[in-house]
């Protein structure tokens, strides 16, 4: 829009709104305005990412074609690619502690023990 339209469009917004509402109006306009833009970037990062997962796949369907031999520059760095995604997803696990040693004594025991104290007393 050029410089006169947008008057134009100030001057009837001025009319018909008035000085009051004026400014909230062009701030729920701008609000609106920035919404949409964020709205469209996302969707736009999305598709992207989609995409590149589709060009992925498809070229990984295409070295298994291949049986993984003679691979093309593209298909291997869609390979190492997708490997390195892999391992960020699931870290080569630690080795597991060692379980802790618990001093079990047979319940037997326990109870026998209990029982004597109380001869005791």
């Amino acid at each position: 829009m050029g410089f006169w339209e947008l008057l134009v469009i100030a001057v009837i917004a001025l009319l018909v709104l008035g000085p009051e509402r004026l400014p909230g109006a062009i701030r729920s306009t701008v609000k609106t305005i920035r919404s949409i833009k964020q709205f469209g970037s996302q969707m736009q990062a999305e598709l992207s990412e989609n995409l590149r997962v589709h060009e992925l796949h498809q070229k990984l369907k295409d070295a298994e074609t291949k049986n993984l031999l003679n691979l093309t520059s593209d298909e291997q760095a869609a390979l190492d690619e997708l490997r390195a995604a892999a391992k960020s997803v699931n870290p080569p696990s630690a080795p597991l502690a060692e379980p802790a040693t618990k001093n079990t004594t047979a319940p037997d025991a326990d109870i026998k023990s209990v029982e004597n104290r109380k001869d005791e007393n």
